[in-house]
Protein backbone atom coordinates (compact mmCIF):
# COMPACT_ATOMS: atom_id res chain seq x y z
CA UNK A 1 0.00 0.00 0.00
CA UNK A 2 1.24 3.47 -0.86
CA UNK A 3 2.46 5.63 2.04
CA UNK A 4 2.02 9.38 2.34
CA UNK A 5 3.51 12.04 4.59
CA UNK A 6 1.13 13.33 7.23
CA UNK A 7 0.98 16.98 6.28
CA UNK A 8 4.33 18.74 6.46
CA UNK A 9 5.86 16.20 8.85
CA UNK A 10 8.26 13.31 8.49
CA UNK A 11 5.61 10.82 9.61
CA UNK A 12 4.45 8.54 6.80
CA UNK A 13 1.13 6.70 7.01
CA UNK A 14 -0.67 4.25 4.76
CA UNK A 15 -3.12 6.03 2.46
CA UNK A 16 -5.86 3.80 3.83
CA UNK A 17 -6.23 3.62 7.60
CA UNK A 18 -8.03 1.08 9.76
CA UNK A 19 -10.78 2.48 11.98
CA UNK A 20 -11.79 0.73 15.20
CA UNK A 21 -15.02 2.43 16.28
CA UNK A 22 -16.91 -0.90 16.31
CA UNK A 23 -14.15 -2.89 18.04
CA UNK A 24 -15.11 -4.25 21.43
CA UNK A 25 -18.79 -3.70 20.73
CA UNK A 26 -20.00 -4.87 17.29
CA UNK A 27 -16.63 -6.39 16.31
CA UNK A 28 -15.28 -9.08 18.64
CA UNK A 29 -11.65 -10.05 19.21
CA UNK A 30 -11.64 -12.79 16.57
CA UNK A 31 -12.97 -10.45 13.86
CA UNK A 32 -10.66 -7.64 14.97
CA UNK A 33 -7.66 -9.98 14.71
CA UNK A 34 -8.65 -10.97 11.19
CA UNK A 35 -9.05 -7.33 10.21
CA UNK A 36 -5.69 -6.26 11.62
CA UNK A 37 -3.86 -9.18 10.01
CA UNK A 38 -5.49 -8.49 6.62
CA UNK A 39 -4.72 -4.78 6.91
CA UNK A 40 -1.04 -5.21 7.79
CA UNK A 41 -0.55 -7.92 5.16
CA UNK A 42 -1.84 -5.41 2.58
CA UNK A 43 0.78 -2.87 3.70
CA UNK A 44 -1.44 -0.82 6.00
CA UNK A 45 0.11 0.95 8.99
CA UNK A 46 -2.30 3.58 10.37
CA UNK A 47 -4.77 2.32 12.98
CA UNK A 48 -7.16 4.91 14.34
CA UNK A 49 -8.99 4.58 17.65
CA UNK A 50 -10.26 6.73 20.55
CA UNK A 51 -10.55 6.48 24.30
CA UNK A 52 -14.37 6.48 24.07
CA UNK A 53 -14.75 3.71 21.49
CA UNK A 54 -16.53 0.93 23.41
CA UNK A 55 -15.67 2.90 26.57
CA UNK A 56 -11.98 2.12 26.10
CA UNK A 57 -12.59 -1.41 24.87
CA UNK A 58 -11.27 -0.69 21.38
CA UNK A 59 -7.91 0.50 22.74
CA UNK A 60 -7.68 -2.50 25.04
CA UNK A 61 -8.50 -4.89 22.21
CA UNK A 62 -5.82 -3.31 20.02
CA UNK A 63 -3.28 -3.84 22.81
CA UNK A 64 -4.14 -7.55 23.01
CA UNK A 65 -3.53 -7.90 19.27
CA UNK A 66 -0.20 -6.06 19.37
CA UNK A 67 0.84 -8.44 22.15
CA UNK A 68 -0.05 -11.61 20.26
CA UNK A 69 -0.49 -10.91 16.53
CA UNK A 70 1.18 -7.80 15.09
CA UNK A 71 4.31 -6.14 16.55
CA UNK A 72 3.65 -2.65 17.89
CA UNK A 73 6.54 -1.34 15.80
CA UNK A 74 4.68 -2.13 12.56
CA UNK A 75 1.78 0.18 13.39
CA UNK A 76 1.15 3.90 13.48
CA UNK A 77 -1.36 4.15 16.33
CA UNK A 78 -3.59 7.21 16.44
CA UNK A 79 -6.01 7.80 19.29
CA UNK A 80 -8.16 10.65 20.55
CA UNK A 81 -9.13 12.26 23.85
CA UNK A 82 -11.51 14.94 25.01
CA UNK A 83 -14.95 13.32 24.75
CA UNK A 84 -16.61 12.78 28.13
CA UNK A 85 -19.67 10.74 29.18
CA UNK A 86 -21.31 13.71 30.90
CA UNK A 87 -24.90 14.80 30.29
CA UNK A 88 -23.92 18.43 30.92
CA UNK A 89 -20.73 18.53 28.85
CA UNK A 90 -19.89 16.55 25.72
CA UNK A 91 -16.22 17.55 25.60
CA UNK A 92 -13.60 18.45 28.18
CA UNK A 93 -10.22 19.44 26.75
CA UNK A 94 -8.81 21.02 29.89
CA UNK A 95 -5.12 20.27 30.40
CA UNK A 96 -5.70 18.04 33.41
CA UNK A 97 -8.47 16.06 31.74
CA UNK A 98 -6.51 15.53 28.52
CA UNK A 99 -3.28 14.41 30.19
CA UNK A 100 -5.16 12.01 32.47
CA UNK A 101 -6.91 10.59 29.40
CA UNK A 102 -3.56 10.20 27.64
CA UNK A 103 -2.14 8.19 30.52
CA UNK A 104 -5.25 6.00 30.58
CA UNK A 105 -4.98 5.38 26.83
CA UNK A 106 -1.32 4.39 27.19
CA UNK A 107 -2.25 1.86 29.87
CA UNK A 108 -5.05 0.35 27.79
CA UNK A 109 -2.91 0.26 24.65
CA UNK A 110 0.01 -1.28 26.51
CA UNK A 111 2.51 1.09 24.94
CA UNK A 112 4.80 3.89 26.10
CA UNK A 113 3.83 6.31 23.32
CA UNK A 114 1.06 7.29 20.92
CA UNK A 115 2.19 7.96 17.35
CA UNK A 116 -0.58 10.52 16.74
CA UNK A 117 -2.58 11.93 19.65
CA UNK A 118 -5.64 13.98 18.71
CA UNK A 119 -8.07 16.29 20.49
CA UNK A 120 -11.42 14.71 19.69
CA UNK A 121 -13.38 17.96 19.32
CA UNK A 122 -13.32 21.66 20.13
CA UNK A 123 -14.29 22.54 23.70
CA UNK A 124 -15.71 26.09 23.98
CA UNK A 125 -15.45 25.97 27.78
CA UNK A 126 -11.66 25.61 27.78
CA UNK A 127 -9.21 28.25 26.46
CA UNK A 128 -7.62 27.00 23.26
CA UNK A 129 -4.12 27.75 24.55
CA UNK A 130 -4.71 25.49 27.56
CA UNK A 131 -5.80 22.63 25.33
CA UNK A 132 -2.81 23.10 23.05
CA UNK A 133 -0.39 23.25 25.99
CA UNK A 134 -1.48 19.70 26.85
CA UNK A 135 -0.36 18.64 23.37
CA UNK A 136 3.03 20.29 23.90
CA UNK A 137 3.45 18.45 27.20
CA UNK A 138 2.45 15.15 25.62
CA UNK A 139 5.20 15.45 23.01
CA UNK A 140 7.88 16.90 25.29
CA UNK A 141 7.33 14.04 27.76
CA UNK A 142 7.65 11.43 25.02
CA UNK A 143 4.11 10.15 25.48
CA UNK A 144 3.10 11.30 21.99
CA UNK A 145 5.18 11.60 18.84
CA UNK A 146 2.81 13.84 16.82
CA UNK A 147 -0.40 15.68 17.65
CA UNK A 148 -3.51 16.82 15.86
CA UNK A 149 -7.15 17.75 16.25
CA UNK A 150 -10.48 16.37 15.12
CA UNK A 151 -13.85 17.95 14.34
CA UNK A 152 -12.57 21.54 14.50
CA UNK A 153 -14.30 24.11 12.29
CA UNK A 154 -12.26 26.22 9.89
CA UNK A 155 -11.67 29.15 12.24
CA UNK A 156 -10.95 26.85 15.16
CA UNK A 157 -8.40 24.91 13.14
CA UNK A 158 -6.72 28.05 11.79
CA UNK A 159 -6.51 29.52 15.29
CA UNK A 160 -5.00 26.35 16.77
CA UNK A 161 -2.50 25.85 13.95
CA UNK A 162 -1.39 29.49 14.08
CA UNK A 163 -0.99 29.43 17.88
CA UNK A 164 1.25 26.38 17.68
CA UNK A 165 3.51 27.97 15.07
CA UNK A 166 3.75 31.47 16.52
CA UNK A 167 6.30 30.76 19.28
CA UNK A 168 9.38 28.54 19.64
CA UNK A 169 8.91 25.38 21.64
CA UNK A 170 5.33 24.70 20.64
CA UNK A 171 4.60 21.58 18.65
CA UNK A 172 3.01 22.23 15.25
CA UNK A 173 -0.18 20.34 14.54
CA UNK A 174 0.35 17.44 12.15
CA UNK A 175 -3.20 16.54 11.17
CA UNK A 176 -6.89 17.14 11.41
CA UNK A 177 -9.41 14.31 11.28
CA UNK A 178 -12.77 15.10 9.70
CA UNK A 179 -15.63 13.27 8.07
CA UNK A 180 -15.25 13.44 4.28
CA UNK A 181 -17.06 11.59 1.53
CA UNK A 182 -19.16 12.10 -1.57
CA UNK A 183 -22.09 12.46 0.82
CA UNK A 184 -20.33 14.91 3.14
CA UNK A 185 -18.16 17.53 1.50
CA UNK A 186 -18.75 20.30 4.04
CA UNK A 187 -15.07 20.52 4.99
CA UNK A 188 -14.29 21.88 1.52
CA UNK A 189 -15.84 25.23 2.48
CA UNK A 190 -13.40 26.28 5.20
CA UNK A 191 -11.71 23.38 7.04
CA UNK A 192 -9.83 21.89 4.12
CA UNK A 193 -8.49 25.26 2.88
CA UNK A 194 -7.33 25.99 6.44
CA UNK A 195 -5.62 22.60 6.70
CA UNK A 196 -3.88 22.99 3.34
CA UNK A 197 -2.71 26.51 4.22
CA UNK A 198 -1.32 25.37 7.58
CA UNK A 199 0.32 22.23 6.18
CA UNK A 200 -1.83 19.75 8.09
CA UNK A 201 -2.63 16.32 6.69
CA UNK A 202 -6.30 15.36 6.51
CA UNK A 203 -7.43 12.03 7.92
CA UNK A 204 -10.75 11.40 6.20
CA UNK A 205 -13.15 9.51 8.45
CA UNK A 206 -16.36 7.82 7.21
CA UNK A 207 -15.12 7.97 3.59
CA UNK A 208 -17.95 5.62 2.57
CA UNK A 209 -20.64 7.93 3.88
CA UNK A 210 -21.13 5.81 7.02
CA UNK A 211 -21.52 2.76 4.77
CA UNK A 212 -24.26 4.24 2.59
CA UNK A 213 -21.99 4.67 -0.46
CA UNK A 214 -21.48 0.91 -0.68
CA UNK A 215 -25.05 0.71 -1.97
CA UNK A 216 -26.18 -1.65 0.78
CA UNK A 217 -29.05 0.66 1.79
CA UNK A 218 -30.52 1.22 -1.69
CA UNK A 219 -33.39 -1.18 -1.04
CA UNK A 220 -33.79 -0.98 2.73
CA UNK A 221 -31.77 -1.45 5.91
CA UNK A 222 -30.04 -4.87 6.11
CA UNK A 223 -30.44 -6.53 9.47
CA UNK A 224 -26.68 -7.10 9.85
CA UNK A 225 -25.74 -3.49 9.00
CA UNK A 226 -24.76 -0.52 11.15
CA UNK A 227 -28.08 1.03 10.21
CA UNK A 228 -29.78 -1.77 12.15
CA UNK A 229 -27.40 -1.60 15.12
CA UNK A 230 -28.88 -0.21 18.35
CA UNK A 231 -25.68 1.79 18.84
CA UNK A 232 -25.13 3.10 15.30
CA UNK A 233 -28.52 3.42 13.58
CA UNK A 234 -28.61 7.14 14.35
CA UNK A 235 -25.12 7.42 12.83
CA UNK A 236 -26.38 6.15 9.45
CA UNK A 237 -29.86 7.70 9.29
CA UNK A 238 -28.82 11.24 8.18
CA UNK A 239 -27.45 9.82 4.91
CA UNK A 240 -30.53 7.92 3.78
CA UNK A 241 -32.37 10.84 2.15
CA UNK A 242 -33.18 11.71 -1.47
CA UNK A 243 -29.96 13.65 -2.16
CA UNK A 244 -27.91 10.73 -0.92
CA UNK A 245 -29.88 8.35 -3.11
CA UNK A 246 -28.99 10.33 -6.24
CA UNK A 247 -25.29 10.32 -5.34
CA UNK A 248 -25.30 6.60 -4.51
CA UNK A 249 -27.00 5.87 -7.85
CA UNK A 250 -24.29 7.84 -9.66
CA UNK A 251 -21.57 5.93 -7.83
CA UNK A 252 -23.23 2.63 -8.75
CA UNK A 253 -23.39 3.70 -12.41
CA UNK A 254 -19.69 4.60 -12.36
CA UNK A 255 -18.85 1.27 -10.76
CA UNK A 256 -20.74 -0.61 -13.47
CA UNK A 257 -18.81 1.27 -16.16
CA UNK A 258 -15.48 0.46 -14.52
CA UNK A 259 -16.37 -3.18 -13.76
CA UNK A 260 -15.71 -2.29 -10.13
CA UNK A 261 -17.83 -1.81 -6.99
CA UNK A 262 -19.54 1.26 -5.52
CA UNK A 263 -17.33 0.86 -2.45
CA UNK A 264 -14.14 1.03 -4.50
CA UNK A 265 -15.33 4.03 -6.53
CA UNK A 266 -16.41 6.05 -3.49
CA UNK A 267 -13.28 5.22 -1.50
CA UNK A 268 -10.96 5.97 -4.39
CA UNK A 269 -12.61 9.38 -4.83
CA UNK A 270 -11.86 10.37 -1.22
CA UNK A 271 -8.41 8.81 -1.04
CA UNK A 272 -7.15 10.91 -3.96
CA UNK A 273 -8.66 14.27 -3.00
CA UNK A 274 -6.16 17.11 -2.45
CA UNK A 275 -4.88 17.24 1.12
CA UNK A 276 -5.96 13.74 2.14
CA UNK A 277 -3.15 11.84 3.84
CA UNK A 278 -5.25 8.78 4.64
CA UNK A 279 -8.86 7.63 4.34
CA UNK A 280 -9.91 5.71 7.44
CA UNK A 281 -12.05 2.65 6.79
CA UNK A 282 -14.09 1.30 9.70
CA UNK A 283 -15.13 -2.20 8.68
CA UNK A 284 -17.33 -4.39 10.86
CA UNK A 285 -16.00 -7.65 9.40
CA UNK A 286 -12.80 -8.86 7.76
CA UNK A 287 -14.72 -9.51 4.53
CA UNK A 288 -15.78 -5.85 4.40
CA UNK A 289 -12.22 -4.73 5.00
CA UNK A 290 -10.92 -7.03 2.27
CA UNK A 291 -13.29 -5.35 -0.19
CA UNK A 292 -12.07 -1.90 0.90
CA UNK A 293 -8.40 -2.82 0.54
CA UNK A 294 -8.97 -3.81 -3.08
CA UNK A 295 -9.32 -0.10 -3.92
CA UNK A 296 -5.54 0.19 -3.95
CA UNK A 297 -5.61 -0.99 -7.57
CA UNK A 298 -8.19 1.61 -8.70
CA UNK A 299 -7.63 5.17 -9.88
CA UNK A 300 -10.70 6.96 -11.20
CA UNK A 301 -10.58 8.36 -14.76
CA UNK A 302 -10.84 12.15 -14.87
CA UNK A 303 -14.24 12.03 -16.59
CA UNK A 304 -15.80 9.89 -13.88
CA UNK A 305 -14.18 11.89 -11.11
CA UNK A 306 -15.55 15.08 -12.65
CA UNK A 307 -19.06 13.65 -12.91
CA UNK A 308 -19.01 12.58 -9.27
CA UNK A 309 -17.67 16.01 -8.28
CA UNK A 310 -20.60 17.66 -10.03
CA UNK A 311 -23.42 15.54 -8.62
CA UNK A 312 -22.10 15.75 -5.05
CA UNK A 313 -20.99 19.39 -5.10
CA UNK A 314 -21.82 21.22 -1.84
CA UNK A 315 -23.62 24.55 -1.87
CA UNK A 316 -21.25 27.36 -0.91
CA UNK A 317 -22.93 30.43 0.47
CA UNK A 318 -21.35 33.76 1.32
CA UNK A 319 -18.94 34.08 3.11
CA UNK A 320 -17.78 30.49 2.60
CA UNK A 321 -14.58 29.72 0.75
CA UNK A 322 -15.27 30.21 -3.02
CA UNK A 323 -18.92 31.06 -2.31
CA UNK A 324 -21.29 31.01 -5.26
CA UNK A 325 -24.63 31.83 -3.59
CA UNK A 326 -25.67 34.72 -1.37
Amino acid sequence: MEKRHLGRTGLRVSRLGLGTMTWGRDTDEHEAAEQLKEFVDAGGTLVDTADVYADGGAEYLLSRLTDTLIPRSELVIATKAGSVPDSDRRFDTSRGRLLAALDASLRRLGTDHIDLWQVHAFDPATPTEETLHALDLAVSSGRARYVGVSNFSGWQLAKAATWQRCAPGRVPLAATQMEYSLLQRGIEREVLPAALDAGLGLLASSPLGRGVLTGKYRHGVPQDSRGASPYLSGFVQPYLGERSRRIVDAVATAADGLASSPLAVALSWVRDRPGVSSAIVGARTAAQLHAALSVEALTLPDEIRGALDDISAPVRRYPDQDWNEL
